[in-house]
């Protein structure tokens, strides 16, 4: 029998592509293995930023109300299983052992039927949540959302988050062209919220085309701020006196609303009450999106501020969140940005808000070295580069540099938080996480 670990270093070898977009492969074999429609609520949420905040919340949102919930995200950061949990916990290793057991057997009877290691993902998410009879699934699109293997499932509700320049190759060159890929997770009869005021028209005429409900942020649904609270006013929900959002960051209050217009869809199968709502704003988590590690209580160490961010728009966000939360010391940058991403744009929206970087490696087939980023960004940044072989090098030479008062902020991408949680918790500078303990599975794609 095969470890969880065999059998993911298998299934990154099956397809001769890491990344081929496409229903074909994942119909086939869904109909091998038997397999319905759920007849639980589905929300589905595409996005180039954001769609992450947006499934937590989702998620903390019908957990806080009492409904057992699916939640499908990817990549993952440090464990594989990160990427499916059922309800309050991961997949177990042997969950996926058993479900990835059953796809293989069903697969086999076609030899040349090739799944690339995402398909193999989402298929296991599928069968786990129908296995554990979950109450409503939560799904986040891995990229565009039209050819996405997610878009198998025919949601209750659609969502997308925002629309930005990312994944050009895959899914097209402009803001219009990425739009149409996202818009294909919408469905006749079904709201589709967007969640930002500066969409591309072509959702809305997409949705209208297909005989969905537009559901728009600043139309349909807003939020205003208050001093202390917030208010969501919607298309059945008039929400006052909510939390702010434990998630960081002036995003977060759109982020939290576009989730709470979507919750409000699926509301007549799932009731949530305004307790619910307030109560999962307080507890939603999220990994690496602007997430504080402060020293603890009597400690001088500096400030470490974990963020994903690996496009521009990404970058804007982490730009203005720092500016947002000022330091009192220095801000030093712990950077590692993949081959296939716009790290001049990046680095260019983070301009101003470093006053050293350490650039690091990124390893995998997307991986580039540090060498190679300092080219891509030294004429984007004023501030001195140094170049570490690794995060964990550049995360130590950082911390080595730091003085109290300072903060370190680490950002590019999941392949950089991922080995920088790893980095910290060796230093026991990591609090001890609430999830089950992690693995050292590979990261996957």
């Amino acid at each position: 029998m095969r470890s969880l670990e065999q059998w993911l270093a298998h299934q990154s070898q099956v397809h001769p592509q890491a990344i081929d977009l496409g229903l074909g492969r994942l119909n086939e074999m869904l109909e091998r293995l038997q397999w319905r429609q759920p007849t639980a609520p589905v929300i589905t949420i595409a996005g180039t930023n954001g769609k992450g905040s947006v499934t937590a919340y989702c998620a903390a949102i019908l957990t806080a109300a009492g409904h057992r919930v699916g939640t499908f995200t990817s990549p993952h950061l440090r464990d594989y299983r990160e990427r499916i949990r059922l309800h309050d916990r991961l997949v177990t290793d042997d969950e996926l052992v058993a479900v990835f057991e059953r796809i293989e057997a069903a697969r086999s009877m076609t030899p040349e039927l090739s799944l690339t290691f995402f398909e193999y993902n989402a298929l296991a998410a599928f069968l786990s949540f129908e296995a554990a009879r979950m109450d409503a699934w939560v799904l986040e699109v891995g990229m565009g959302g039209r050819l996405d293997a997610v878009n198998v499932v025919d949601p209750s509700v659609a969502v997308v988050v925002s629309i930005g320049l990312d994944h050009q190759e895959f899914l097209g060159n402009t803001l219009e062209a990425i739009a149409i890929e996202k818009a294909g997770i919408f469905r006749a009869g079904r709201a589709a919220v967007l969640g930002s005021t500066a969409m591309p028209a072509v959702l809305g005429q997409i949705a209208g085309s297909l005989g969905a409900t537009p559901k728009r942020l600043g139309v349909e649904f807003g939020y205003t701020v208050e001093t202390a609270h917030w208010r969501y006013i919607g298309s059945r929900w008039d929400l006052p006196l909510l939390p702010p959002p434990a998630l960081l960051g002036a995003t977060q209050f759109a982020n939290a609303a576009t989730a709470i217009a979507a919750l409000e869809e699926v509301a007549d199968r799932l009731p949530i009450s305004p307790e619910s709502v307030a109560q999962g704003l307080r507890a939603v988590r999220l990994v690496g999106r602007f997430e504080v590690i402060a020293p603890e209580s009597g400690g001088e160490g500096p400030v470490w501020i974990l963020d994903v961010s690996h496009n521009p728009d990404a970058a804007a966000v982490l730009a203005r969140n720092l500016r947002d939360l000022p330091s009192a010391g220095r801000s030093l940058a712990v950077c590692g940005i993949l081959a296939d991403k716009d790290a001049a744009g990046i680095a260019s929206n983070l301009r101003d808000c470093f006053d050293s970087w350490w650039l690091a490696s990124t390893e995998g087939a997307r991986g580039i070295s540090a060498a190679v980023l300092a080219d891509r960004i030294a004429d984007a940044v004023d501030a001195p580069l140094a170049i570490c072989d690794d995060i964990a090098g550049a995360c130590a030479a950082a911390w080595a540099a730091a003085q109290p008062g300072d903060r370190i902020v680490v950002f590019g991408s999941f392949h950089t938080v991922g080995p920088a949680l790893d980095w910290l918790e060796s230093k026991g500078l990591l609090p001890a996480p609430a999830d089950p303990e992690y693995t050292q599975a590979p990261r996957g794609q």
